[in-house]
């Protein structure tokens, strides 16, 4: 986010070299023919309202460089926050006395005084351009004497989409260059109706849409949404924003610096722009996102950092390179690399084959041109092969790849970058023994010692202490019902000072026994008493399918949580990624469905106290070592107040399965996206386009008929007619058939209907159902 901050604000508009030259535009609704910008002058093009203008800028690390662009301009946005919008010609820059002038001749002209020629134009030259208008939604436009529209700033985006601006098949956004360097990464729209985030043009890491649709257009809407549209304004895809209808006065949707595409949304309270989504959530799965600088990992703030794990590799700059073997006499290892997928880039074309560990590792072994290979140890078994001294990837703990990296045996043996110097010859002098001197060395170093082992003693015996009292709690935790209440020292040590992050304010850590567990962060603000009060109630329950509470911690302004550890991580990452994907089966994900049901379902109705979840999602559910499901963080909405019916908090729980559902059949993360898609899929008798192609063909048809059935009925918009989760478990479980549910967003039945459905009792699923669907 400190790149990215540090982005925003670079690309604030400094117009003028000198001071508060910023505030020398000149509002004007229409612009004649022979109208002129210029670095000098510092003025500007603004519009109507006030909110965009047009004019020469420069960056702090390039002062004699300028651009000329369109920026938000309105006084509610600070000057050091008013984002460029549209850059003439893109990455072209131009020097002092430099101009951008509409010409007599209707045609947009940026000249540079430096090379003495133009350096773009509009190409408007031969078409009756009467005049220029800044639109009040930022759009720079042409306009014939029949006020119809000739050229448009919309029609030719650099990085960045406006409200209203369309991406159209074959447009292009491209990231900003960085040190004088064209940008890798775009946004392309192609013909098949996919919008895609690439590097280069061939590795595309990120793709909106299916390539089932020609002649779509990407939109960034008013309300916060990103949709892909055809011509006719039918909806084909959608994205949401956090902030998605609330009231925000400027919102934009840029490709970054850093390969990510973000919208944008200006916040009125705390003056600044904050980020209100993001295409790929894990910063790492961008392609080559620290490029030559690493291996992107994340550090324990949640930030993602590159760094060189090739430590043989010694370099002049900021370079992480594997290193050349040409010169390596004596032989080569394999140095292994735990948790870690490494691609080739420059080229990116690396070797894939089906094969063993070992047999991956010797391949490169044997290959003078092999420099680095990955093994996807997660049942794919896939080697891939680097032939290339320019590698990138990343790294994280529950990554189920092994890579290893070629150097030679013995350091020496390669050609050092620096060459070993014979050491000089010691001048021997002849020298007086000082006796005073050795007798207070030897003095101040007994000192020393002394103080150094009273120090490791205290050391020790703190240390030794906090273990004997972890190892007694430790002893006595199985089979025990009582919560461990641990110090934030104990907390530090259990963790290794917080050493392994597994997942967001989420750490890996063991008991002295070797138990592993997890520990959660949570807001240090939350009230002592409150807080206890909960994890007790949290702490009483058990479940097979709830990842169990050991223990906490609640020290002055500390809060954790420690839960037990689930070995393969959250169901999370294996909808995310192709490769973990492919081992979520048919049967795993329709257990992972059912498990995750009955512990909710023991939530709502077997506890002593009714207890929601309030926040069930694939991060939540974990998988432990035999891959059964476990939902973790069930609860916490006691420590934050979050106060609501019983009724609406199991209905909150009832759609969030719902989605949870939809999103294991379809492999769709974003349920609401596919949600419309989906049900008409499903009606049109066409339940298996809704599967994830990821799966083999080893769908049982009625299964996927129930779970559709079932997803569609926990997602009605009418809150009426959704099912209990205890009516949900038995329809997976066979022993309650659900009929045909209508359409998510319908509302079918009356509340004189409801009114004598609640006066009558409780009724089954199946005559609910059968009531909504005839109407």
């Amino acid at each position: 986010m400190l790149e990215q901050d540090r982005f925003l604000h670079g690309f604030a508009l400094l117009l003028c070299i000198c001071l508060g030259s910023l505030l020398s535009g000149i509002a004007v609704s229409e612009i004649p023919l022979g109208s002129k910008l210029s670095v000098g002058e510092s003025n500007s093009w603004v519009s109507s309202n006030g909110d965009f203008a047009i004019g020469f800028y420069n960056f702090p690390d390039q002062p004699k460089q300028f651009s000329v662009g369109i920026r938000f301009n309105s006084k509610s946005v600070p000057v050091d926050k008013q984002t460029v919008v549209w850059v003439a010609g893109g990455d072209v820059t131009v020097g002092n006395n430099s101009y951008f002038q509409l010409q007599e001749n209707g045609q947009l002209v940026l000249f540079d005084a430096l090379q003495g020629e133009e350096v773009w134009t509009s190409k408007t030259s031969q078409l009756s351009v009467a005049l220029a208008v800044l639109r009040d939604d930022g759009n720079l436009v042409l306009l014939n004497e029949n006020r119809d529209v000739i050229w448009q700033s919309f029609d030719s985006p650099t990085d960045t989409l406006l409200p209203g601006q369309r991406l159209s098949t074959f447009r292009t956004l491209r990231a900003a260059s960085q040190n004088y360097v064209s940008s890798l990464y775009s946004l392309y729209m192609n013909v098949s109706g996919q919008l895609q985030l690439r590097w280069e043009s061939s590795i595309i890491y990120w793709s909106a849409g299916r390539p089932s649709h020609s002649n779509l257009s990407a939109v960034l809407s008013s309300d916060g949404s990103l949709q892909l549209v055809a011509p006719n304004l039918e909806r084909f895809w959608s994205v949401f924003g956090e902030d998605h209808n609330d009231t925000v006065r400027f919102r934009f949707l840029r490709l970054d610096v850093d390969g990510n595409l973000r919208l944008y949304s200006w916040m009125e309270v705390s003056q600044t722009w904050r980020s209100v989504w993001q295409a790929v959530e894990n910063q790492c799965n961008v392609f080559a996102t620290c490029d030559q600088q690493g291996i992107c990992a994340f550090n324990a703030s949640g930030s993602h950092v590159c760094t060189c794990p090739f430590h043989h590799a010694v370099q002049s700059n900021s370079k992480c390179l594997v290193s050349s073997q040409h010169d390596c006499k004596p032989g080569s290892i394999m140095v292994e690399h735990a948790n870690m997928f490494l691609y080739g880039i420059y080229p990116v074309h690396d070797f894939i084959s089906l094969t063993s560990l070992d047999k991956c590792k010797s391949m490169c072994l044997s290959d003078p041109s092999c420099t680095a290979v990955t093994f996807t140890n997660d049942g794919s078994a896939k080697c891939r092969m680097m032939k290339t001294q320019y590698v990138s990837g990343y790294s994280d703990p529950s990554l189920s790849a092994t890579s290893f990296v070629k150097r030679c045996s013995d350091p020496l043996a390669a050609d050092p970058i620096f060459p070993l110097k014979s050491p000089p010859q010691a001048y021997k002098e002849p020298y007086n023994i000082c006796i005073p001197c050795l007798v207070g060395a030897a003095s101040g170093t007994i000192f020393v010692f002394i103080v150094i082992q009273l120090g490791m003693g205290f050391y020790l015996y703190k240390r030794k202490n906090i273990y004997r009292r972890l190892a007694s709690l430790a002893h006595s935790r199985p089979g025990s019902k009582c919560l461990i209440i641990l110090s934030f020292t104990e907390i530090k040590e259990l963790t290794g000072n917080f050493s392994d992050q597994i997942g967001p304010k989420m750490f890996k850590g063991a008991l002295p026994d070797k138990q592993p567990v997890a520990v959660k962060e949570l807001e240090g603000t939350i009230e002592a008493r409150k807080f206890r009060a909960a994890v007790s109630k949290v702490g009483s329950i058990y479940h097979k399918g709830l990842a169990k509470l050991e223990g906490y911690c609640c020290e002055f302004d500390h809060r954790y949580l420690v839960y037990e550890y689930a070995e393969n991580g959250s169901l999370d990452k294996y909808i995310e990624n192709p490769t973990l994907a492919e081992r979520l089966t048919w049967r795993k994900r329709m257990d992972i469905s059912l498990s995750v049901g009955r512990a909710i379902f023991y939530l709502h109705t077997e506890c002593r106290e009714f207890l929601c979840h309030g926040n069930l999602k694939c991060e939540n559910v974990v998988l432990d070592e035999n891959s059964e499901a476990k939902v973790k963080e069930f609860g916490l909405g006691m420590l934050y107040g979050e106060a609501s019916s019983r009724r609406a908090s199991a209905q909150k729980d009832v759609e969030d399965f719902g989605k949870m559902v939809l999103t294991l059949v379809s492999g769709f993360k974003e349920v609401k996206d596919v949600l419309d898609w989906a049900y008409k899929e499903w009606m049109e008798g066409n339940p298996e386009n809704v599967v994830d192609k990821r799966l083999k063909n080893e769908v049982d048809a009625e299964e996927l008929e129930c779970a559709l059935r079932i997803a569609f009925w926990c997602l009605q918009a009418d809150e009426r007619v959704k099912p209990s989760m205890g009516e949900v478990v038995k329809v997976l479980e066979g022993t309650l058939p659900a009929d045909p549910p209508p359409p998510p967003f319908s509302c079918l039945i009356s509340a004189r209907e409801v009114e004598d459905t609640s006066e009558s009792g409780s009724e089954s699923l199946q005559y609910i159902m059968w009531r909504a669907f005839s109407g």
